[in-house]
């Protein structure tokens, strides 16, 4: 996750949700709040309001930027400090959280392949005495989060010196894979033996793990600093096969995401995979297609070809980190936005937007808190922009300038369900039964294999209330006995959702409340 975005600029001076839902709604259910009816979907409802929408932050283990606050705590510590973090998203009515499980070939996890990483205990290799992982997905998903499990593919150590690497590290083990960089040590992304090794990684922790998403940041070949050249000549001459060294480089990236993304929906195919490149692909120029900017060009600097990975579907989702404001001649929001749509636009790929939320409060236009819920105001123009996602998860705690509760009141006060994603399985869950008033609280049956439950609310029988995201009041994990605490009468809709909010026909019940 690049935080020096000024200084890189300076380096270069669901398309259809399921929101057609309707229904019969039964005459005269009862005003006692205790009978039921549930009849088939139709097709004739149009969306409304913001229904589905991905709402998450980053969690950034690197340094211990936002978790754990540092080395060394105890467990309880480290639950209790994610816990906290969690929560403030749930109230946010956020719906995913992104957390960094490998920053430089190490592992927040008990791995065979790598060590235990230095950020849980203080020593690369030591064991934190617990497996933080299943807790951590646990814990998002008893709150209503998708867990993404965040990678970077090609860090292998904050330091060169392989002689202080654990024993047993893969870059320990094999030095030959790796190319020292202006103080850091890298992966060689031109070996086949290192895109091997990575989606080896990625591909034990999709296959132990109940993991939502595999997600990749920013970094792939290293970022321009001290104009080092990456020594990858050797490489090259082995496998370059005549190509030029730009386009040889990003053909690497290219089949190491191709190679990952087979793996992942290989072995669940309801694990999403997504990417969140630098927020320029390229400039106009230098390419007809780029964006009307000035800044760094990923596609030129660090090799990332976004709109390959779009064209070829090897994602399914992209988050370019588009962490300027609006107005900025080099990398203006304004203009930005509106490339990145119509670059997914058809493609089945869905967008977010990744947002730079530890820049408010920094000066010039992010000292205004207007900044970034003008920002998400923008994106309402552009039916491709599906989300946003926020760096990061202290920031989101924070709440700087307290921007946090101006976009809880402009655009997230009511929850949202999960974008639908072209390339993810569908279904139909079992509608819920047993809807009725009881104790004060809205109940029901739960349903076997739903994940969590939408409440949808309307004054008087609706027969398009869950196509209309006005109407809803809350989504529900399941577990345990479901339930949503009344505060008021109406007509009650309720749905059932999997785990990739594919939604059910509603159950609904008029409530009334004594």
């Amino acid at each position: 996750m690049k935080r020096q975005v000024g200084q890189v600029i300076a380096v270069a001076t669901v398309a259809a949700s399921v929101a057609s839902v309707a229904y019969a709604l039964t005459p005269g259910i009862a005003a006692t709040g205790t009978d039921t009816a549930s009849t088939a979907p139709t097709s004739s409802c149009a969306a409304a309001g913001e229904k589905r929408q991905l709402r998450g932050m980053w969690i950034a283990t690197v340094h211990n930027l936002d978790w754990p606050s540092k080395t060394g705590l105890s467990p309880a510590r480290q639950r209790g400090e994610y816990v906290k973090l969690l929560d403030t998203a749930a109230r946010r009515n956020f719906n995913a959280v992104f957390l960094q499980v490998r920053p430089a070939s190490d592992a927040f996890y008990r791995s065979a392949l790598e060590p235990w990483s230095q950020y849980l205990t203080g020593r690369a290799g030591g064991d934190p005495g617990w497996d933080p992982l299943p807790f951590l997905i646990d814990e998002a998903h008893k709150r209503g989060l998708e867990f993404h499990a965040w990678f970077n593919p090609y860090r292998a150590a904050y330091d060169d010196r392989i002689s202080t690497l654990p024993a047993g590290h893969p870059a320990r083990v094999h030095p030959e894979w790796t190319v020292k960089h202006e103080g850091r040590l890298y992966y060689n992304p031109g070996l086949p033996q290192v895109r091997n090794h990575v989606t080896s990684v990625i591909k034990d922790v999709v296959s132990r793990y109940d993991v939502d998403g595999v997600h990749f940041d920013d970094y792939f070949y290293p970022y321009p600093g001290g104009g080092t050249a990456f020594a990858d000549s050797a490489a090259f001459r082995r496998y370059g096969n005549g190509k030029k060294l730009a386009g040889w480089r990003r053909e690497n990236v290219n089949k190491l995401v191709a190679q990952v993304s087979k793996a992942v929906h290989g072995t669940k195919p309801y694990v999403k995979f997504g990417i969140s490149p630098f927020g320029i692909w390229r400039n106009r120029t230098n390419d007809p297609d780029g964006s009307n900017t000035q800044g760094m060009s990923a596609y030129d600097m660090i090799y990332a070809d976004a709109k390959a990975w779009i064209k070829a579907r090897t994602v399914d989702y992209v988050m370019p980190q588009i962490y300027w404001p609006r107005g900025l001649v080099i990398a203006d929001y304004k203009v930005l936005v509106p490339w990145w749509a119509k670059t997914v636009r058809g493609t089945g790929v869905d967008l977010y937007i990744g947002q730079a939320l530890y820049q408010v409060g920094t000066g010039g236009p992010w000292s205004k808190p207007g900044e970034m819920p003008a920002h998400l105001t923008l994106n309402r123009k552009y039916p491709e922009v599906k989300g946003d996602v926020y760096f990061s998860a202290k920031q989101v705690q924070n709440n700087p300038l307290k921007v946090m509760d101006r976009l809880a009141d402009a655009h997230y006060a009511r929850p949202a369900l999960l974008p639908l994603i072209s390339s993810m399985p569908k279904g139909t869950p079992a509608a819920p039964t047993g809807v009725k008033a009881e104790g004060g609280s809205l109940v029901w049956a739960a349903q076997p294999g739903a994940r969590a439950y939408a409440v949808y609310r309307t004054a008087e029988p609706d027969g398009c209330a869950t196509a209309d995201g006005r109407n809803l009041v809350a989504v529900i994990p399941a577990g345990g006995s479901p339930a949503y605490r009344l505060p008021s009468g109406g007509v009650f809709h309720v749905t059932a959702l999997d785990r990739l909010h594919n939604e059910s026909a509603p159950t609904s019940a008029r409530i009334t409340l004594p």
